[in-house]
């Protein structure tokens, strides 16, 4: 049934129920009758539709349930109680809808902040243009309150955003001109020039959207075992009535147990549970793609890292800076990237976004000349530069090569040179993202029993990255193929969960129980391989993502006993004759909204402090 359908049922179920009680009270008891079963029948008639169209596809739910208590009550006069009875079903389904809805919402608002348009500074002026026409390189005006509507390099002096959409955070964070700026950030500042890098489509926001609008609907394992347990349910109800009416010879037992036992808790708390719990990861910035990768997530023991981007930036970082006397750091860094401004090797945009990071300004170089792999020479403030290598800093100074690749694993060094006669040399690493240990230490408290590495660098650099994390097991020197090996082999010590944000990831993303892949603006493919994206480069997202999905799961179990077992008792109590139909359908009622409430506490879990 449509969501029109049901609500349409609801009217009907109520203005039955509504003007029976009506005509009842008018002293017409035989208006109040065909009242109540004009109100049921066309609810009657929609859950017949479902079950048949659900046994055509090889299920069988518990509506039959429903059906059945709805069909008794009018079969042997129970007009009032089948009205009730009506109401309550229909008015679960809009609850769930309800539900759902609420349950959602996280993931509505991340769809629902799209831009559609963008201004674009044009000839001296401002137009406003669709997104799609958008090219990189365009240079665009954020207004205060306006949201980035692609990726872009901030233009401006500085900018104020708010990012609390995207990493759950609530303080605005402070860029200055050169940094990156990700769209769907809002322009919590000043207004600010923004230029474009990236086309709508390939952008961050847009990739979000993407993600979104596939997540996954099917099912997960947990809501499987609730059908299976909805067949056990139905048996143990028609045994439990029939007994009732032949115990008795009273007809009216059983239709007040197939009252009480409609099953509303096992229909409705599952998908309740989790698919809110899939929305407040979405505010913590961890969008989970369903209910299933949710349910694998709470389960998982053994993490398996990449390196690269993940464990690790995956961005040289200057680490060390050694000058030559009368040269301080700042000077040093400031010449070396002004020089290599001219170049697009990694290591030289490293460098320069790292003295743009500690607000240095940048000059323009001339009459620069690069060897490619090597170094680049010109000139910055009149003075004859030379940055690359140390050991094509030192052929072309006359100097000896200061690098020990054996003393710094995994760490580049960068030579400058100013007039003929060293000045000093930059030491740059892909250095452990902060904070690593205490989200490894969390992560351990929350049910993580194994950690491993799993790279493709050498041992050597493998080995100095992860000294004094702790993990279980450092892997090296793999490739894609043995990656997913490891995951495979890994499956012998409970659920995997691998983190990675390369193309080379995504096979091993795709064969783990729970595949995550590190940003959005990611490697496509392991984005899409994966169950759950961190729609931020911040691996400390993942702790919040595991621990909601954890409490939704138990959350979701808590509710289903609880619906289950106030169900049966008053299924008991209506055999022996403790409740009428009337009394059951009210009962089951109250049971009902207080599943629905207690589930829907999957909306305020806090992860903070797990």
């Amino acid at each position: 049934m449509t969501d029109r359908v049901k609500i349409g049922l609801l009217f009907i179920a109520l203005v039955g129920l509504l003007s029976g009680a009506g005509a009842w009270l008018a002293g017409r008891p035989d208006l109040a009758l065909v009242a109540w079963r004009i109100g049921v029948l066309p609810v009657l008639a929609g859950l017949f539709i479902d079950i048949v169209l659900s046994l055509i596809r090889g299920e069988v739910g518990l509506d039959i349930v429903a059906a059945l208590s709805m069909s008794a009550a009018l079969l042997f006069g129970e007009e009032l109680a089948a009205s009730v009875v009506a109401v309550m079903y229909s008015g679960g389904t809009f609850l769930e809808l309800f539900a759902q809805g609420r349950a959602r919402r996280e993931m509505s608002a991340l769809l629902s902040r799209v831009p559609r348009t963008a201004t674009r500074h044009r000839n001296g002026g401002l137009e406003d243009v669709p997104l799609d026409d958008i090219v990189s390189g365009d240079l665009l005006l954020i207004r205060q309150g306006d949201i980035a509507p692609v990726d872009g390099t901030l233009s401006s002096a500085q900018a104020m955003l708010d990012q609390s959409a995207l990493t759950g955070e609530a303080m605005p964070v402070s860029l200055s001109r050169g940094q990156d700026v990700m769209s769907g950030s809002t322009n919590a500042g000043d207004a600010f020039d923004l230029s474009a890098t990236r086309v709508a489509a390939d952008s961050t926001y847009a990739g979000i959207v993407r993600l979104v609008e596939a997540a996954q609907q099917s099912k997960a394992p947990m809501a499987r075992l609730a059908d299976r347990y909805s067949l056990l349910f139905l048996l143990v109800t028609v045994a439990l009535a029939t007994a009732a009416w032949w115990a008795t010879g009273d007809p009216i037992r059983a239709v007040a147990v197939l009252v009480v036992a409609t099953p509303c808790p096992l229909i409705l708390a599952v998908p309740v549970a989790l698919v809110a719990g899939v929305s407040r990861a979405a505010r913590f910035g961890v969008l989970i793609k369903g209910a299933k990768p949710l349910e694998a997530l709470a389960r998982v023991s053994t993490l398996i890292l990449d390196k690269t981007g993940t464990l690790t930036d995956g961005r040289p970082q200057i680490v060390a800076v050694q000058t030559e006397e009368g040269w301080t750091e700042d000077d040093v860094i400031r010449i070396a990237a002004s020089l290599d401004q001219a170049s697009k090797h990694p290591i030289a945009q490293a460098l320069v976004a790292g003295a743009r990071a500690r607000g240095l300004i940048l000059l323009v170089p001339t009459e620069v000349s690069e060897i490619p792999g090597e170094g680049v020479s010109g000139r910055v403030e009149g003075r004859a530069a030379l940055v690359g290598g140390t050991g094509f800093v030192a052929a072309r100074t006359g100097g000896d090569d200061p690098m020990d690749q054996m003393a710094n694993p995994g760490a580049v060094q960068v030579a400058l040179a100013v007039d003929g006669r060293p000045a000093g040399v930059v030491t740059m690493a892909d250095t452990v993202r902060s904070g690593i240990s205490e989200l490894l230490a969390g992560l351990r408290r929350n049910g993580i029993t194994r950690v491993v590495l799993a790279t493709g660098d050498r041992s050597a650099v493998a080995l100095a990255v992860t000294d004094g994390l702790g993990l279980d097991m450092v892997h090296s020197d793999l490739t894609p193929d043995q990656k997913v090996l490891l995951v495979l082999t890994e499956h012998n010590n409970g659920l995997v969960m691998m983190v990675g944000d390369g193309v080379n990831d995504a096979p091993a993303l795709a064969a783990a129980d729970v595949g995550v892949a590190m940003g959005a603006r990611g490697a496509a493919a392991s984005a899409e391989a994966a169950d759950v994206v961190l729609l931020v480069d911040h691996l400390d997202r993942l702790l919040p993502g595991l621990v909601i999905a954890r409490r939704a799961r138990r959350i979701a179990w808590e509710s289903v006993a609880a619906g289950i077992g106030l169900s049966i008792a008053g299924m008991i109590a209506a055999a022996l004759g403790y409740l009428t139909p009337v009394q059951g359908a009210v009962l089951q009622e109250v049971i009902d909204v207080a599943v629905i409430l207690n589930a829907l506490r999957a909306l305020r879990i806090d992860p903070a402090g797990a």
